[in-house]
């Protein structure tokens, strides 16, 4: 398969499958987030009376976990700027309910997320927003598990983050489900390829990718060729791994990796004259930003996001205008995952009643009840719903790089 032939196949294939976690909006509350500038709405959202008696009220102080520095800070500083921007607008609002967010570093690391996590604990946080990695999110959510603190992580997808955890809540795919909609994607839009997969194994996301990725192949027909491995410590020369995947005539490089030692594949395959069609998944967004790198290898570059920064709806355009503003680029799904987690809790708070002088816990189980029963509509999905273990439900899409810019096929 050439790689010319990859614009009439996106044109061809349609992304739109859903990935459903089981969840039901009746008796639901549906979300319509107020453009980017509150100035233009013509009157406050409504609040509405919850379980716990009287309307919901208050400010509520929103604790962020993220990478704020070393080379994930991409992430965490896209996803708390984009939670910032969800929370100024709410407080412009003037209504009833306004958020105050601190966020914290943690690196991407483990112990320094809950480090991070009991820091926002002592000055005052009531709910969690994070972690935004999904090896510190696996912690975090422990943490907070035990103390009853209602979380809701932008995009830590790993399963291990909301597994037997009934107080944290997912705006992102779940990992299965990014290696099983991928899976779908490529049998469908990509047939006859022969595919290779570098993947991380001493990583919890890659790993978890990998897995229902190859699971789903199987399932599916699709020949998998080649499988090549590396580690955090590996990552900066993947030469055998490419020449193995070459050698048995991969045209596909599946890549359920972060960008960082992406971009090290792109420039590695490009010096070997080898030129596959390369997927990619959600922590591949970011990779037109790492700094030296020449943004021409990512041409033709496919990825799973549930956001674009070129859609044309309202809400989107809007966000990406405040954005840029602020902050002098382009938001990623990151980004817009942060934002659309603030409004998240806005809704289930409105849903449930609650007031920011409830107890921590009692304003965990209240939210946790709720979260089943909401529908939001954000910049990630329309309609977003949640399963009572986690879980959130919502279509992604594919994208594919142009001439330096994201664009819908």
């Amino acid at each position: 398969m050439k790689k010319k032939n990859l614009a009439a196949l996106l044109m061809a294939g349609t992304m739109c499958f859903s990935l459903l976690a089981g969840c039901s909006n009746s008796g639901g509350q549906t979300s319509n987030p107020p453009a980017s500038d509150p100035g233009t709405q013509d009157s406050q959202p409504a609040v509405t009376d919850g379980p716990n008696g009287g309307t919901a009220g208050g400010t509520f102080k929103l604790g962020g976990i993220g990478p704020l520095t070393t080379d994930t800070a991409i992430y965490g500083k896209a996803a708390m700027n984009g939670a910032q921007i969800a929370v100024d607008e709410i407080n412009a609002l003037g209504g009833p309910i306004q958020f105050q967010l601190q966020p914290e570093d943690d690196q991407a690391d483990p112990e320094l997320g809950v480090n991070a996590y009991h820091k926002l604990l002592d000055d005052g946080a009531q709910i969690i927003v994070g972690s935004v990695t999904s090896g510190s999110g696996i912690a975090v959510s422990a943490e907070t598990f035990a103390d009853r603190v209602f979380t809701v992580t932008p995009s830590g997808s790993s399963v291990d983050v909301i597994s037997g955890r009934d107080n944290t809540f997912q705006v992102c795919f779940t990992d299965p489900n990014q290696g099983t909609g991928s899976a779908d994607y490529i049998a469908e839009n990509l047939p006859g390829a022969k595919v290779a997969v570098i993947y991380r194994n001493d990583d919890a996301y890659s790993q978890g990718i990998r897995d229902t990725f190859v699971a789903e192949a199987q399932a599916k027909g699709i020949e998998i060729v080649d499988e090549g491995t590396f580690t955090k410590d590996t990552q900066t020369d993947f030469s055998v791994q490419l020449t193995s995947a070459q050698n048995k005539g991969a045209d596909v490089l599946f890549l359920p990796i972060y960008y960082q030692p992406a971009s090290v594949i792109l420039a590695q395959a490009k010096q070997m004259n080898f030129a596959p069609t390369f997927f990619g998944v959600d922590g591949m967004d970011g990779i037109l930003t790492v700094e030296g790198f020449d943004t021409s290898l990512a041409e033709g570059v496919m990825l799973l996001t549930p956001f674009s920064a070129d859609a044309e709806d309202e809400r989107t355009q809007s966000f990406v205008k405040k954005y840029n503003e602020l902050h002098g680029e382009t938001p990623n799904q990151f980004a817009a995952d942060g934002y659309d987690a603030v409004y998240v809790i806005y809704e289930a708070i409105q849903a449930a009643g609650c007031t920011s002088d409830m107890s921590t816990a009692d304003l965990c189980e209240a939210l946790v009840k709720v979260m089943p029963t909401i529908s939001v509509d954000g910049l990630t999905g329309q309609g977003m719903t949640w399963s009572a273990t986690g879980e959130v439900s919502k279509a992604p899409m594919a994208v594919v790089i142009r001439d330096g810019v994201y664009v819908t096929p």
